[in-house]
C-alpha cells in the first residue's frame, strides 16, 4: 500500500515508502533532531531496536517511522476493508475530518468518561481515523501516559501525526496496523478504547482476543457502536429518500464487517464472552446529531458523500445524483434548525474487562 510522504520545515527526506511498505509508530517531540523516525536516522535508536509502546522512547521520535510490511497483510482476512479504507473511505473521512468529529466527538467523550480513564494509564485507541481521540485521551492520562493510535488507513494516520505535531503532544503515537492481527506485546496496556472503530473485522472473536492479549490483568475495555440502521434515523432516512432513485443492494449478512456489525447486543456480549472479557455491559445512548456542518446544503452534500447513502451513490450512474439530491435535501429539510439539521442516532457504548488469562 502506498504511504503518503512526510515533509518537516528545512531538511531533506527520504523517499516515499516502496508499496511494500506502511506506516508505523509515530511520536512527537517538541524539537526535531532528525528528518525522520527510520531508525538509521534517528538519535539514539540502533537499527535492532525493536522497542513498543510502554517502554516507548517518546523523547527521542519524532515524525512516521517507516518499516516492513508487517501489520497489514495484503491477503489477510481484512484486505478488502483495508482496501476500502485506503482507497475509499479514508480520503472522504480526511476531508470531512472536521465536520466528523465535531459530530461525533460527544459520543467519544461520553465513553472515555464510562472507561475511567486517569492520568498516567496506557491507553490503546482501535481504529482512530484522524486522531482526534487518541490527542483526547493523551492530554487525559497526561504526561505520564500513553495512547497508541491504530488504523488501516495509512492516509488517516499520517493526518493524525501531523495534527499530533501541530498540539505539541509527546505521549501519542500512531500505527498503521490491522488490530486483528497485529502483534500486539503482552499486557501493553491499561484500556482497550475505541469510538466507531471495532465494527469492520471479518472475524469479530478473533479480533477482540488478539485485542485483550494486550491488556493486562484487570484491564478496560471501553468502546461504541452503532445500533441497527433502523435505529439511526440520520442515516436511515436520507438512505430511504435516495432509494426512490437507486437499486440498493441487498444488505449484509448481521455478522458481516460494516458499520451495523455490532448492533445486536446478544452478539456483542457473545464475542466479547469468547474473546474473553467479563462484566460486558450495553449502554443505550441516545443523541442528537447534528449533520454535515450548520447549512442545509453543507448537509445533502455530507449525505450524498459519507455512509450508507455515499457508498450506494458511488455506485450508481452519475446522472441520477441530481435527482437523488433533491429527494436527500427534501427529506433532511424538516430536520433544519437554527443549529443545522439536527437528527436522532442510536449507539451502545459497551463496556468490559479483561477476564482470566
Amino acid at each position: 500500500m502506498a504511504v503518503p510522504g512526510h515533509r518537516h520545515e528545512g531538511v531533506r527526506h527520504h523517499q516515499q515508502p516502496r508499496r511494500d511498505e506502511t506506516v508505523g509508530h509515530v511520536f512527537l517531540i517538541p524539537e526535531t533532531r532528525g528528518c525522520c523516525s527510520h531508525r538509521a536516522c534517528v538519535p539514539g535508536l540502533d537499527n535492532d531496536d525493536d522497542r513498543r509502546p510502554g517502554g516507548w522512547r517518546a523523547t527521542e521520535v519524532f515524525g512516521i517511522s517507516v518499516g516492513p510490511m508487517a501489520t497489514l497483510e495484503p491477503a489477510g482476512p481484512n484486505a478488502e476493508q483495508i482496501r476500502y479504507w485506503n482507497e475509499t473511505a479514508g480520503p472522504k473521512w480526511i476531508a470531512f475530518q472536521r465536520l466528523l468529529d465535531a459530530q461525533l466527538a460527544p459520543l467519544g467523550r461520553r465513553t472515555m468518561d464510562r472507561a475511567r480513564i486517569v492520568a498516567g494509564e496506557r491507553v490503546l485507541d482501535v481504529g482512530c481515523g484522524c486522531g482526534d481521540t487518541t490527542l483526547e485521551l493523551g492530554r487525559r492520562v497526561g504526561p505520564e501516559g500513553r495512547v497508541l493510535g491504530v488504523d488501516v488507513s495509512g492516509g488517516m494516520v499520517a493526518r493524525a501525526a501531523e495534527t499530533a505535531r501541530e498540539a505539541r503532544l509527546r505521549n501519542v503515537g500512531f500505527e498503521n496496523a490491522d488490530a486483528q492481527t497485529h502483534r500486539f506485546a503482552r499486557g501493553e496496556f491499561d484500556v482497550l478504547y475505541s469510538r466507531f472503530g471495532v465494527m469492520f473485522f471479518a472475524d469479530a472473536a478473533a479480533a477482540f482476543t488478539n485485542l485483550r492479549s494486550a491488556l493486562g490483568p484487570g484491564g478496560r475495555l471501553a468502546f461504541i457502536c452503532w445500533q441497527a440502521l433502523r435505529e439511526n434515523p440520520w442515516l436511515a432516512v436520507p438512505l430511504a429518500a435516495a432509494a426512490r432513485h437507486l437499486t440498493l443492494t441487498p444488505p449484509p449478512a448481521p455478522d458481516a464487517p460494516g458499520p451495523f456489525s455490532l448492533g445486536d447486543p446478544e452478539r456483542v456480549r457473545g464475542i466479547l464472552s469468547r474473546a474473553g472479557f467479563a462484566d460486558v455491559r450495553l449502554e443505550d445512548v441516545r443523541e442528537t446529531l447534528t449533520i454535515g456542518g450548520g447549512a442545509l446544503d453543507q448537509a445533502v452534500e455530507f449525505v450524498l458523500q459519507m455512509g450508507p447513502t455515499g457508498a450506494a451513490l458511488r455506485e450508481a450512474d452519475p446522472a441520477v445524483r441530481p435527482a437523488v439530491a433533491a429527494a436527500v435535501r427534501a427529506a433532511l429539510a424538516p430536520f433544519h434548525t437554527p443549529a443545522g439539521v439536527r437528527m436522532a442516532s442510536a449507539a451502545w457504548v459497551v463496556t468490559g474487562r479483561s477476564g482470566a488469562p
